[in-house]
């Protein structure tokens, strides 16, 4: 079995086949900005307390973090929507690493801006047999210092693929966070923390079952 690492690289080799250069170009070095500022450095890390909160699930529940916490150690997974084929590739590297996560004495959420409506349908189409929550405006992800606006330049090349970001998320801004993974303890402290502005870069699931059999 690839890793998800692997399954990114493949899918990158395929996207600089396909799509024109300076687009690509354009992607890269918005990227590179993100990298050069301070978003990572300002998000929160292990060592932190973890932020609590209560967001709806995609049934329309409200799902409190410190009753997840209650009864294990928490995979908190920040994802952007369903619209970005990183993100799906994470979910299902995720979902298949589950039986794991499980057997490890954890439980998996993932927390996204996308609508209900939306994150349903990401959790049909990928088959996900975990809890996918809407964090309505980027709340929770402000709160984990995970948030920026997607760059303007970026916005008709996205236009053109048919990513309408506040459609996707219910509103009129064009913020989205960073994608990011957390150990949380049932105390509350962030025991691992994976933050990258790289879009691209994601973490390995097999290193979050690690980390949690370390526990």
């Amino acid at each position: 079995m690839s890793s998800l690492e692997q399954q990114i690289a493949e899918f990158d080799r395929q996207k600089a086949a396909s799509f024109p250069a300076e687009i690509l170009q354009t992607m890269d070095e918005t990227t590179q900005a993100l990298k050069e500022s301070a978003l990572e450095r300002q998000g929160l890390k292990s060592g932190d307390r973890a932020a609590d909160f209560e967001l709806p699930d995609h049934r329309g529940e409200t799902r409190k973090l410190r009753d997840y916490l209650a009864n294990s150690p928490v995979v908190l997974s920040f994802y952007r929507g369903g619209w970005c084929p990183y993100c799906n590739m994470e979910l299902n590297a995720l979902q298949k690493a589950l039986p794991d996560i499980e057997q490890a004495g954890a439980v998996l959420l993932a927390v996204s801006p996308e609508t209900p409506d939306h994150s349903l349908s990401t959790r049909e189409k990928n088959e996900l047999a975990f809890d996918i929550l809407y964090d309505k405006g980027n709340l929770v992800a402000n709160s984990y210092g995970l948030v920026f606006e997607l760059p303007e330049v970026l916005r008709p090349i996205y236009d053109k693929l048919g990513i309408d970001i506040p459609g996707f998320n219910g509103d009129d801004s064009f913020e989205i966070p960073v994608p990011a993974t957390y150990i949380i303890s049932q105390e509350g402290e962030i025991l691992y923390h994976f933050i990258d502005a790289d879009y691209t870069k994601r973490s390995e699931p097999d290193e979050i079952v690690r980390q949690l059999r370390l526990l």
